[in-house]
C-alpha cells in the first residue's frame, strides 16, 4: 500500500513538472513571437539571390520560424540550410505580380481589394457587398484566365476609409486619429492619413472646433494615403514620440520599419482604442469609392470610422497609419495601413524622439497627441511608458497550463497528506484497542 502511494506521488510530481515545463515553453514562444519581424533576416539575402522566378514570398509561421515559398527542390534545400522552413509552390512571385498588374490595368471596380497571399500562393481578390453581379462576373472570368493564380472571394461589409480616431483630431469634414510625431528638422508635424483632409485643412483639438492646433501642409490620396499636419506652436510638444494605448499607458516609438507577413501588430485609434492582430499581406491594393490606393499593409486588426490615421506599431517601431477596411470591432474584418517608411521617405520627414530642445508650454503633446487633449478616464497623472506589449491571447494558454500544473501538484500533495493522516489515526486506533 505504501509502495502504491509513493508511486502515485511520483506520477503526480512528474505530471506537474512536465506541465510546468510545457507551459513555460508556451509562454516563452509567445513572448518570442512579439519580435517575429527580424526572424526572416537570415534568409532575406538568399531570397533576393534566388530571385522572383524561384521564390514566392516569405512569412513568419505559427511557430515563429521564417517560411519561404519556393518553386523547386534545390531552392528549398538552400532555404533549409539558411535556417528557414521551405514550402514548395506552383506560382512564382513573378507570376503572382503579373496577375496583380493585370488586375490593376483592368477597369476599376470600387469595393474591391487584392493582395498576394503567400501561404495560399495566390492573389486573393475580395469584393464587398457594393460590387454588382455584373462586375463580379467580369472579374471572375478574368481570374479564370490567369491559370489558377487568382482566387475570388466575396467579403462582408464595405471597403471604406475610416474617416470620421490613438487620439481624435477634428476638421470641418469629420475626425481622424493622430498617427506619429515627425519633423523635417525645422518644423514639427503629425503623420496621419491622406484621406482625412486635403492640403489646407484646419485641425482642432475639440469637437466644437474652437481651439485650432494645426494645418495640413502636404499629403497624397488616392494612390497613397498619408499627410502632414503641422503644429501651429513650435513648442507644442517635448520631442518625444509616444502612442496612447489606454489606461494611462503609452508605447514609446523608437524607429520605423516594414512589417513581415505573420507578424503580430498593434493599432491605436480614438474610436475603438487599442487593438491587435497579424499582418496577412503586403503591397495590397484597395479600390475605395474615393479612389485606388496601392502598396498597403493588409492585417486582421479591426478598425471603425474615426480610426483613420491612427498608428500601427510593434515593439516600439512605427509600421504604418490606418487607411481603411471592412467590418468592425464586433464582427472583425480586414484593415489596411499606409506603410510608415514609404510615407516618411515621400514627405522628407523623420520620426521625432529624444529630449526637448526648448521648454514646452502647457499645451504640449506627448507623441502624436494634439495639444490640450484631456487624459482618458481612469488615466493617472503622467501614465507609464513601455516599449513592448505582451498580448494575453498569446501567453494565456501557457499561463493556464502553468497554473493548472501548480494546482495539481499542490492538490496531489494535500490528498496524499490527508491519506497519510487517516492511516496514522487508523494505526493508533487499532494499537490502542
Amino acid at each position: 500500500m505504501r509502495h502504491a502511494r509513493r508511486k502515485l506521488q511520483r506520477i503526480a510530481r512528474l505530471a506537474a513538472v512536465g506541465g510546468l515545463v510545457c507551459g513555460g515553453l508556451m509562454v516563452s514562444n509567445a513572448m518570442a513571437g512579439e519580435s517575429a519581424g527580424p526572424a526572416v533576416d537570415p534568409v532575406t539575402g538568399l531570397v533576393s539571390q534566388l530571385g522572383t522566378t524561384r521564390t514566392a514570398g516569405s512569412w513568419v509561421g505559427a511557430d515563429g520560424r521564417p517560411v519561404v515559398a519556393v518553386t523547386d527542390e534545390e531552392a528549398a534545400e538552400q532555404v533549409r540550410q539558411a535556417g528557414a522552413d521551405a514550402k514548395l509552390v506552383r506560382n512564382s512571385m513573378s507570376r503572382l505580380r503579373a496577375a496583380t498588374e493585370a488586375l490593376g490595368r483592368a477597369p476599376r471596380v470600387p469595393g474591391t481589394a487584392w493582395a498576394v497571399d503567400y501561404a495560399s500562393n495566390k492573389v486573393v481578390v475580395r469584393a464587398d457587398s457594393t460590387v454588382s453581379k455584373g462586375d463580379w462576373s467580369r472579374m471572375s472570368e478574368m481570374a479564370k484566365g490567369m491559370g489558377g493564380s487568382v482566387e475570388m472571394q466575396r467579403s462582408a461589409g464595405n471597403f471604406t476609409t475610416r474617416l470620421n480616431d490613438a487620439v481624435p483630431i477634428f476638421a470641418a469634414n469629420g475626425r481622424c486619429s493622430a498617427g506619429f510625431n515627425v519633423t523635417n528638422g525645422q518644423e514639427n508635424f503629425i503623420l496621419t492619413a491622406g484621406h482625412c483632409g486635403p492640403v489646407g485643412t484646419t485641425w482642432f483639438r475639440d469637437t466644437g472646433r474652437n481651439e485650432q492646433f494645426g494645418t495640413t501642409t502636404a499629403g497624397a490620396f488616392p494612390g497613397n494615403d498619408f499627410s502632414l499636419v503641422r503644429y501651429e506652436k513650435a513648442n507644442a510638444f517635448d520631442g518625444s514620440n509616444n502612442v496612447e494605448i489606454g489606461g494611462g499607458r503609452t508605447v514609446r516609438i523608437v524607429g520605423a520599419a516594414d512589417p513581415v507577413v505573420g507578424q503580430r501588430v498593434f493599432r491605436s485609434g480614438s474610436t475603438t482604442g487599442f487593438r491587435s492582430g497579424k499582418v496577412t499581406a503586403l503591397n495590397a491594393t484597395v479600390n475605395y469609392r474615393e479612389g485606388t490606393v496601392t502598396g498597403l499593409i493588409e492585417t486582421t486588426v479591426c478598425a471603425e470610422a474615426g480610426d483613420s490615421g491612427g498608428p500601427l506599431f510593434s515593439e516600439g517601431l512605427a509600421l504604418g497609419v490606418t487607411s481603411g477596411g471592412n467590418g468592425d470591432c464586433s464582427a472583425g474584418g480586414t484593415t489596411f495601413f499606409q506603410p510608415a517608411t514609404k510615407a516618411l521617405a515621400a514627405l522628407g520627414v523623420n520620426l521625432t524622439g529624444g529630449s526637448a530642445t526648448s521648454a514646452p508650454d502647457q499645451s504640449m503633446a506627448s507623441g502624436a497627441i494634439p495639444p490640450g487633449t484631456p487624459p482618458e478616464p481612469g488615466a493617472t497623472g503622467g501614465g507609464s511608458t513601455v516599449t513592448g506589449i505582451l498580448d494575453f491571447d498569446d501567453v494565456g494558454p501557457g499561463l493556464v497550463v502553468i497554473v493548472a500544473s501548480l494546482s495539481g501538484l499542490v492538490g496531489a500533495r494535500w490528498i496524499l497528506s490527508a491519506q497519510e493522516r487517516r492511516n496514522f489515526r487508523s494505526f493508533y486506533n487499532a494499537s490502542w484497542g
